[in-house]
């Protein structure tokens, strides 16, 4: 994923976009595996783009895809592809149709909107009407959060079929220090299963939940069979 926006970097917005695609990735099976956040300058966008859509299968981005003059992600977009950019003529038609109705007028910095590199497809947005596009394998999608959601339901059917991962939570009376080397030799045990330990603090007491993740369902379950006995052993010894 690549978020776009000065605003994000400032600290003035904070992110919502994230956690929803990295859910709804997981929910369809599809790994989520790297995260870029990046300002309002064309050729860092571009720059970051093109790295990330050689080294995935897909890439979303999120931002800049509005009617002000920081909006340019469209323009880095094509820039990165290498391919001119020009109004779309069916988002023109959807756009002119929706301000008509509104009673306003078509702007040019409404226009600004209908604009994406040539070749593209559009994104539905059922929110705002403004869509987003696709192109090769980038999904172009805006930064609202409401308008995102909106528009990444509408491009699942897109997606290729993924295999649903599967998770087992294990609650652990100890703290990291004490599993840590008994966890480590575990998870090299079962290199199909992802062990993950989430420390937390209450009442002068430290805890760990155990969250174990595979797409195979008998080596998760191994997994959790021999954590559940590393902490077996550990009470007994308590």
């Amino acid at each position: 994923m690549l978020a776009i926006g000065d605003e994000l970097l400032s600290g003035r917005t904070k992110d919502k976009n994230i956690g929803v695609l990295a859910e709804t990735l997981t929910a369809c099976g599809i790994d989520l595996k790297e995260v870029r956040i990046v300002g309002d300058e064309p050729q860092m966008i571009a720059d970051t783009l093109n790295t990330l859509r050689r080294s995935y299968d897909l890439v979303f981005t999120s931002g800049g895809i509005g009617p002000t003059h920081d909006d340019i992600t469209a323009d880095a977009v094509a820039a990165a592809f290498g391919l001119p950019i020009s109004e779309h003529p069916q988002a023109v038609a959807l756009l002119s149709a929706h301000y008509e109705q509104r009673g306003l007028e078509f702007t040019p910095a409404r226009r600004r909107m209908t604009r994406t590199p040539q070749g593209a497809s559009l994104i539905d947005n059922p929110v705002s009407v403004a869509p987003g596009f696709r192109i090769d394998n980038v999904f172009v999608m805006a930064g609202v959060p409401a308008i995102f959601q909106a528009m990444l339901q509408n491009v699942l059917p897109d997606l290729p079929a993924g295999q649903a991962i599967s998770s087992v939570s294990i609650p652990c009376p100890f703290g990291e220090g004490d599993i840590g080397d008994p966890l480590a030799a575990i998870q090299s045990r079962h290199p199909a299963v992802s062990i993950g330990s989430y420390p937390s603090f209450q009442r002068e007491r430290y805890s760990t939940e155990l969250v174990l993740r595979s797409r195979d369902e008998a080596a998760l379950a191994a997994a959790a069979r021999d954590v559940e006995a590393m902490l077996a052993a550990l009470a007994a010894r308590s």
